[in-house]
């Protein structure tokens, strides 16, 4: 079992900053923003369904979802913008340039699409080191070479020192949907089988590990990667992938809780069939904090007709970034918008939905 060990200036308490991990229940009354309305949980479904969606009147779409659907002429296209505010730059495994590529290529990819062109936009704070801002753009060159797609248009802007934190980043995309898929959080339905590509909460571990200057015995990297392949694998198949999801802010238990709502069913996980490293949970446990809402870069969840299910995680397990792909659970007609897991114990816990974030700034 790897060894949790905390270095000497957090046994001293000199860096060690719990408090600043979780948003505070309280705070969801507040008039101002708060961390853990950025959280991707309950705070962020608030802010959305009671200021942005009211102020943008009918000019929105109430889905509002990580990536949508166009049909322009006869092609259909998946379009997604996302920002990226990491802190530390970098951390191992990658850098806010690689994640910020992969990110919004598996925003594309959760709809069935192959992602095509991107743009990229920077915010940089005054002072930052021209070098390290380098650095970022051939992450980000290497990582979209590597995912096949063009970087295609942007911006620059820069504010004040002390206005930002060195680099922040966002990019769109623009990808085109297969004739045939319906890729859609509503789709999820009772009998579906819920599947995970890999192991989870390793993203979050690995950046607040470097965030706070932990160890933990065996290094922990993030596993931002891109996941288009993967996905282009599993519809290869002809198998009937009814919902897919990059559990990133607010992990797992973020995303199955955003399906189970959007779908209108139950979802029951099984707890010892959850793929978490030994790192992960002793990083969770010294912690405090629960590895399903801890964020994932590199993974999906799938929900897979039940007779579709093991050609999907065949197909998986032949690609790279799915080898460790696992069921975790089904999906049920009952406590519908629910997700509850089945403990080692024989028991049942509720995973709810998060209030705000445990660990801010991690993508």
């Amino acid at each position: 079992m790897a060894e949790a060990q905390l270095s000497g200036a957090q046994l001293s308490g000199a860096a060690l900053d719990i408090d600043g991990w979780v948003c505070p229940v309280p705070l969801r009354d507040s008039p101002t923003i708060v961390m853990g309305h950025g959280g991707g949980g309950a705070m962020s479904a608030e802010l959305i369904e009671h200021l942005f969606l009211p102020a943008f009147g009918p000019a929105a779409d109430t889905a509002l979802g990580d990536s949508a659907v166009l049909q322009v002429g006869r092609s259909r296209l998946a379009f997604s913008t996302d920002s990226y505010v990491v802190k530390p730059m970098f951390f191992p495994g990658g850098s806010i340039g690689d994640l910020a590529i992969n990110g919004t290529v598996n925003d594309l990819a959760m709809s069935g699409a192959r992602p095509l062109v991107l743009s990229t936009a920077f915010i940089l704070e005054e002072g930052t080191a021209l070098a390290d801002i380098g650095r970022v753009a051939e992450a980000m060159g290497r990582a979209a070479s590597a995912a096949g797609v063009r970087l295609v248009t942007g911006d620059t802007k820069v504010v004040d020192a002390g206005s930002g934190d060195g680099v922040f980043v966002n990019t769109a995309g623009i990808g085109v949907v297969p004739e045939g898929i319906d890729i859609r959080p509503g789709r999820a339905g009772p009998g579906d089988v819920v599947i995970i590509s890999g192991d989870i909460g390793v993203h979050g571990v690995a950046v607040m590990s470097c965030r706070e200057g932990l160890e933990f015995g065996t290094p922990v990297r993030s596993d931002t990667a891109p996941l288009h392949r993967l996905v282009a694998d599993m519809l290869g198949t002809g198998a009937d992938v009814h919902v897919l999801r990059d559990p990133t802010r607010g992990g797992v238990a973020a995303s199955l809780n955003e399906i189970a709502t959007a779908a209108g069913v139950g979802v029951e996980l099984v707890e010892r069939d959850m793929p978490i490293p030994q790192e992960v949970r002793d990083a969770c446990g010294l912690l405090g904090l629960d590895p399903l809402y801890v964020a994932n870069e590199g993974k999906l969840v799938a929900f897979v007709a039940r007779e579709d299910a093991d050609l999907v995680l065949a197909a998986m397990r032949r690609h790279e970034l799915g080898a460790g792909a696992v069921v975790i659970g089904t999906c049920v007609p009952d406590h519908p918008g629910m997700v509850v897991t089945r403990t080692g114990l024989g028991g049942t816990r509720v995973v709810d939905l998060p209030i705000g974030e445990q660990l801010p700034r991690i993508c």
